[in-house]
């Protein structure tokens, strides 16, 4: 169907059209019939009948209300029926694909024009365009509809990632990545660093949709690590390429109702068959992010020599069950039960009884990521504040002409920075650093940076409310990232393996001082 021509009018032809039964309006330049929307528009038809809306421009009145999101759906396109000669939008998508953002501290500096970074390289900076590129045009979308409707990732999303190699490039620089083509070539298996990989984190959580970002692999970035680094070499030949493919799906199970995520607590048992050759796991894990839809479980149990992790393939025995959370169920949340089921013992990972140190081995690395995307989205929020700050008007003046909003703003950008900044800083650490040294040296300075970066963002996200008023608690409209981010921050402060769900940030807290205390100098005084 061939698209309606577009008329070039004069602001003096569209005044004309101001009555109930002949009614246009001009939003940025284009020009909008809405006589017979009016009594359909979800605000009432008495909007449009305002002083200085009918036959006039009607732009500011919009943006106070809605969304640059909405003139872009078809429904509402279609009632655009031409433009004002001589003048161009001055207002510009929120979502241009790939684009850097203008709004002022909505990127980190290393992105801003005339900024310099010691960290990323021009090499880095081809690689983040591309990555944001693609999240913009393949993962967005679907994130927005998933977010609403509560299904799993679409399988053609998790297909074009595995088509560039982003679920193996999101476990880290590796083995893993030899003989891959990352990015369409863009970054060689042997370069790539961790600061490639907190460009993909980063990236990804832009979306704004925090049960969709959970359900997209967060489960493999946790859950298969431990058998890339501690199962057998025919254990991983089968299971990691048909996970790092999209194909298949795996999680990590370690939380329980009574034990939280105290591995010494647990009471999933795993008992050997009588020939030795079999595992049989029983027991019931819960808060299992990619649960619902999971073919693997790394499982945490308590064995005769201790505590064991063990890989479950989905089986007689396995079922889950769905946990209703304070976000989307398109993260697969759920509560696991095993029932005697019957493990190949070839499915051990690591030592038996070794199991705390398979966790362990992935918990700087999970906490990193969990920094990586707190920072990201705090970032958000303040691009979101910024804006809003901007247009809405309160008492005949833009909102940021109160001081008190000024030094909110002022607060969340400090915030930003400074959680971003120390990341970076431990990234590059981490970039050149063994495995070893990371755990004896960076263990701490994580497990701080975990914890400042969630109270932050829950700062951030009050904060952001109060801006907003009544449209930061509103799931629709103008604040609905901000209702998101407020209602779904907590979530940050619990994850990343704390050994405790009640007090996630405080233990994080007193492990980076433990860790420091045992660094002190015997000779050390006053």
């Amino acid at each position: 169907m061939a698209s309606k021509e577009l008329k070039a009018l004069t602001r003096e032809e569209v005044a004309q059209h101001n009555s109930e039964s002949d009614l246009w309006i001009i939003i940025d330049s284009k020009v909008y019939d809405v006589t017979r929307f009016r009594n359909l528009h979800p605000g009432g038809a008495s909007v449009f009948l305002e002083e200085d809306i009918p036959g006039q421009d009607a732009t500011e009145a919009f943006f106070s209300l809605h969304r640059y999101e909405v003139l872009e759906r078809p429904q509402y396109k279609r009632l655009q029926v031409g433009y004002i000669q001589g003048e161009e939008p001055q207002i510009n998508p929120p979502i241009d694909s790939g684009a850097i953002s203008k709004v002022p501290y909505a990127e980190p500096t290393w992105l801003v024009e005339g900024y310099h970074s010691p960290y990323f390289t021009e090499g880095h900076r081809k690689f983040q365009i591309a990555v944001r590129k693609f999240f913009d045009e393949v993962v967005y979308p679907d994130a927005q509809a998933r977010e609403l409707d509560g299904k799993r990732p679409s399988q053609s999303v998790f297909d074009k990632m595995a088509e560039v190699e982003l679920h193996a490039m999101r476990m880290g620089p590796g083995k893993h990545l030899k003989g891959r083509t990352l990015m369409n070539g863009l970054v060689k298996p042997e370069e790539f660093d961790y600061f490639h990989e907190l460009i993909i984190s980063q990236e990804l959580c832009r979306c704004g949709s925090r049960g969709y970002g959970d359900g997209m692999q967060a489960g493999c970035v946790i859950g298969l690590p431990p058998v890339l680094n501690f199962g057998s070499e025919a254990l991983k030949a089968r299971v990691v390429p048909e996970v790092l493919s999209g194909k298949r799906f795996i999680c990590l199970a370690i939380s329980e109702a009574h034990a939280g995520s105290d591995v010494f607590g647990l009471q999933t048992t795993a008992t050997k068959t009588e020939d030795g050759k079999h595992w049989i796991v029983t027991g019931t894990k819960k808060w299992i992010t990619n649960g619902m839809w999971a073919d693997y479980f790394t499982v945490g149990c308590k064995t005769e020599d201790g505590f064991t992790v063990i890989l479950v393939e989905r089986v007689d025995g396995v079922e889950t069950k769905p946990i209703k959370t304070s976000y989307s169920p398109a993260a697969g949340t759920a509560f696991v039960t095993f029932d005697n089921v019957k493990v190949p013992v070839e499915n051990t990972l690591g030592e038996e009884g070794g199991g705390i140190f398979v966790m362990l081995s992935n918990f700087n690395h999970e906490r990193w990521v969990m920094c990586c995307t707190s920072a990201r989205s705090q970032r958000m929020i303040v691009e979101e504040c910024m804006k809003w700050a901007n247009q809405r008007k309160a008492f005949g003046k833009p909102l940021n002409s109160q001081a008190v909003v000024r030094a909110k703003l002022a607060a969340m950008i400090a915030r930003a920075e400074s959680v971003q900044n120390w990341l970076e800083n431990l990234t590059y650490q981490m970039c050149n650093m063994s495995y070893k040294e990371q755990a004896n040296k960076l263990a701490g300075q994580i497990a701080f940076l975990k914890m400042y970066s969630t109270r932050c963002a829950q700062q951030t996200a009050t904060d952001a409310v109060q801006i907003f008023g009544g449209r930061g608690v509103t799931q629709t409209g103008m604040g609905r990232f901000i209702e998101h981010y407020h209602r779904t921050v907590p979530f940050d402060s619990l994850l990343g393996g704390a050994n405790c769900k009640d007090a996630a940030e405080d233990v994080l807290a007193d492990l980076g001082v433990r860790q420091a205390m045992r660094g002190m100098p015997k000779n050390a005084r006053l």
